[in-house]
């Protein structure tokens, strides 16, 4: 499974880098909002950290509104996929794209259904949304199973990115599952790699090693 990071902050994604461990990035416009830095200036150097896929999402709600952005965006580098917004209007932007070669992400995905019709058109990514799904009293990996089971019916090429990720189990979940990317927060990253057993094994034997003569 790939990991990709959630967010527009450099200085994140820089240490996500560090360990090794990311192939690639979302960010999206309430992340980018809370930089304070133009979007273009934060896409170019995002790019420049991670040689793998960085989604970028669009704003407008209509079909050339979107188009317009996609192009552009696209235009910026190599590895930029487009998110679009699961509506009609992003199905005719998707449409589009698919037939321009353009790397899409479609965001904002709450039901098996809506997965569906975005594997159909074409789209390189799904973004499902579970904790928001988790947030109104539905479990959410539920939907990651059924869009599995789905694509694999059907041999479709979209992978699945899953998405709203809130803790360790959502990703050890999605991983069991087969999502094909998951996108996680840095503090999650970090939660990842913790375990009270570690901590307590580590600190044992740095209290051993003072006992070996130097």
């Amino acid at each position: 499974m790939k990991f990709f990071i959630d967010t527009a902050d450099v200085a994140e994604i820089r240490e996500a880098h560090e360990m090794g461990i990311l192939d690639g990035v979302t960010t999206n416009p309430s992340l980018v909002a809370k930089t304070g830095r133009k979007f273009r200036e934060i896409l170019e150097e995002i790019v420049s950290i991670v040689d793998g896929p960085v989604s970028a999402e669009v704003v407008s709600t209509d079909t050339a509104g979107m188009l317009k952005e996609a192009r552009e965006l696209s235009q910026i580098h190599k590895n930029i996929v487009v998110k679009i917004p699961m509506t009609i209007e992003g199905l005719k932007a998707l449409k589009v794209c698919t037939e321009e070669n353009i790397k899409t992400n479609v965001t904002l995905v709450f039901h098996p259904n809506q997965a569906l019709l975005v594997a159909k058109v074409g789209a390189t990514y799904v973004s499902p949304f579970v904790g928001r799904l988790d947030d109104i009293s539905t479990v959410g990996m539920d939907l990651i199973e059924q869009i599995r089971t789905i694509y694999d019916n059907y041999d479709f090429e979209t992978q699945i990115l899953v998405a709203s990720i809130r803790n360790p189990i959502h990703l050890m979940e999605s991983a069991m599952l087969g999502a094909d990317v998951s996108t996680i927060p840095l503090s999650v990253i970090k939660q990842l790699a913790k375990h009270p057993l570690t901590d307590i094994g580590l600190e044992r034997f740095l209290k051993d090693w003072e006992k070996v003569p130097q």
